[in-house]
């Protein structure tokens, strides 16, 4: 990866607050401090965390110093941007089992061992535990100027003072790593802004800011989340990362090229009009590549291929073995843990993504006779047998 200050402060940029002052601790020889907040308020990482995970890396190939803010104390709070309602609270055991996976899962782009990891408890815990209970107990009612605290006042949900404090927490941990530089994506420009005024509150240098873009998710339309079922995880199955990759709309996937890979952006674009599944097939090679290693792409390459292009079978199937000869389908899908939730399951049969021994399901409320053993694809490349216990 390329790690040239050219590099390192426009691919997959949005903005840079202040860009003269970070062209110039750059150009001095200066290795920054650079800060990335985490709230482990879910275990799984997606290709859109991945995107500033890249940019750290970026940075750090070129000598800087990585700082992970793991928000063990904020994650029991919950960050509410873009949230039309509070978040639920983590309890200590969640956060410390969602922080273990997290960073072995950012592992895979980041080089973990080199970077300072702080947990911002260390500090925040000190002085802060009651007025967050304090603070559980008021709400704001007067007008905000953040848009997404304004949406929920307008469609009369309450705001509560701890969430209107979160960013103040972000932005203190600012000050207690000393950082100079701090990256996230666009939803995050308050935030990241808030640690620089609490920085220079307190009479710390500020940091600068770098904002990057938010990845869309399989739908091409809404940002990569797992609630918005569009996400595409890290540690999935290779075949099944393939075949997501494979279903990303065609307008979005020079993005996918910019932010998540070293291939060149304007050769692939050209390529892109005129033949868009190869460009696709080597970009989930690429991508499945970076976490699974070229042999194993390859391999999902051609099972992709095979299954879907040649309309066969996967070569391998897992099994799972059920506890009733008869289920209602929702059930079915998640006992064999072919979803996670049973809006998931409802969401896939009515987009037509749930396939039972071949043939397409469109009732939710159907109930399955398992018999000798049934064959459920779920999506073009999730497939089960499905036996009783």
């Amino acid at each position: 990866m390329k790690s040239d200050s050219n590099q390192l402060l426009t691919k997959g940029v949005v903005e840079i607050l202040e860009e003269t002052h970070l062209q110039k601790m750059l150009a001095g020889g200066k290795k920054l401090r650079v800060k990335f907040g985490i709230d482990p308020t879910s275990p799984d990482l997606h290709l859109g965390h991945v995107v500033p995970l890249r940019k750290l890396r970026q940075f750090q190939d070129a000598g800087h110093k990585i700082v992970l803010i793991i928000g063990d104390f904020t994650a029991r709070i919950g960050d509410p941007t873009g949230r039309s309602e509070e978040r639920k609270p983590l309890s200590e055991k969640e956060v410390k089992a969602n922080m273990k996976k997290y960073l072995a899962e950012a592992g895979k782009v980041l080089n973990v061992k080199k970077a300072e990891v702080h947990y911002n408890g260390k500090w925040l815990n000190k002085n802060l535990a009651t007025v967050i209970e304090l603070s559980r107990a008021g709400s704001i009612s007067q007008v905000l100027h953040r848009a997404d605290f304004k949406k929920r006042l307008d469609e009369g949900h309450d705001i509560t003072l701890l969430e209107a404090m979160y960013p103040l927490f972000q932005g203190y941990d600012s000050v207690a790593v000393k950082a100079d530089l701090e990256i996230g994506g666009t939803d995050q420009k308050f935030n990241l802004l808030m640690g620089r005024r609490v920085q220079r509150y307190f009479g710390t240098p500020e940091q600068d800011v770098m904002i990057l873009p938010l990845l869309e998710g399989t739908d091409g339309v809404r940002k990569m989340s797992k609630s918005f079922g569009n996400y595409i995880g890290i540690s999935e199955a290779p075949e099944i990362m393939f075949g997501k990759i494979m279903s990303v709309p065609d307008d979005v996937i020079p993005k996918y090229i910019l932010l998540l890979t070293d291939l060149p952006v304007t050769e692939m674009e050209k390529k892109l009009a005129g033949d868009p599944r190869g460009v696709k097939l080597e970009l989930a090679q690429a991508i499945v590549g970076m976490f699974h290693g070229l042999k194993v792409a390859k391999q999902a390459q051609a099972e992709f291929i095979r299954v879907v292009s040649n309309k066969g079978m996967p070569s391998e199937m897992p099994v799972s073995a059920v506890r009733s000869q008869r289920l209602p389908i929702i059930d079915l899908l998640l006992e064999a843990r072919l979803v996670s939730s049973k809006s998931e399951a409802r969401r896939l049969i009515m987009q037509g993504g749930v396939k039972i021994n071949g043939e397409k399901q469109s009732d939710d409320k159907q109930v399955i006779v398992i018999g000798k053993g049934i064959i459920v694809q779920v999506g073009k490349m999730k497939y089960c047998k499905v036996v009783h216990r």
